[in-house]
């Protein structure tokens, strides 16, 4: 199967203005996050972005960027026009967010295994909660799955803000990188916002209401997502 990583960038972000373009390690963010995608080498990647100043500067870097439209809702939005604007034919499209610079390439590779099993429609990734302050964090994805024997893949049942499943256990983390086979990202951007979807403000749940089926694999880490002036100055340690 071929893949192609899409990365959706945009600049109009509420807590951290211009964040795709915020300089870690003498190159911009969205840069980062490209080489991160290549080193995996599962595929090539593309930034499907919302203007010039990011594709100019992925372009200056030796990458690939696709200009789409600004005001679309979902960063899935931005990735489909982008593989049709190009005329990408790959079987398997990942969508990796442009604020992961820290990102280890390996979990790309691991995110591939679920596909393996031809009745998944989308793949995931998931981590063990560690931190006691997170169960109870709704900013922390909780993916509830149902794990087999062997080979640390679930099937996602649900994912939600709240502390889930109930009771004492380990609680996954999720991880908002997927990998969609082709009809299934097809099928996923026709669809409208679900209503828990626009319940919880979770956009997985779209595809889970629709009967598509969402796949995790549990691995060791949690990349690190920036968001805010405190998450960029950790990225830059970590990078520089």
């Amino acid at each position: 199967m071929s893949v192609l990583i899409v990365i959706p960038a945009r600049m109009k972000a509420t807590r951290l203005p211009n964040k795709p373009l915020a300089e870690i390690a003498g190159e911009p963010m969205i840069v980062q996050v490209w080489r991160r995608a290549m080193e995996s080498g599962v595929g090539e990647a593309v930034v499907a972005c919302d203007g010039e100043e990011i594709a100019q500067a992925v372009v200056r870097a030796g990458g690939r960027a696709v200009i789409t439209d600004p005001d679309h809702p979902s960063g899935s939005d931005r990735i489909w026009e982008a593989i049709t604007k190009t005329g990408d034919t790959a079987d398997i499209i990942i969508n990796l967010q442009g604020d992961v610079p820290t990102l280890e390439p390996r979990l790309l590779r691991e995110l591939l295994r679920p596909l393996e099993n031809p009745l998944v429609d989308i793949a995931t990734l998931a981590a063990p909660i560690l931190r006691a302050e997170e169960h109870d964090n709704p900013s922390v994805v909780k993916a509830v799955l149902t794990l087999e024997k062997v080979g640390n893949i679930g099937r996602a049942l649900y994912f939600t803000r709240c502390p889930a499943p109930y009771g004492d256990g380990i609680r996954y983390h999720h991880i908002g990188v997927y990998a969609y086979r082709r009809p299934a990202l097809a099928k996923f951007v026709s669809l409208p916002p679900s209503p828990l979807e626009q319940r919880e403000k979770l956009e997985q749940l779209r595809a889970l209401e629709a009967g598509l089926r969402i796949d995790a694999v549990v691995v060791d880490t949690v990349p690190l997502g920036v968001d805010t002036p405190e998450d960029l100055e950790r990225a830059r340690q970590i990078l520089g």
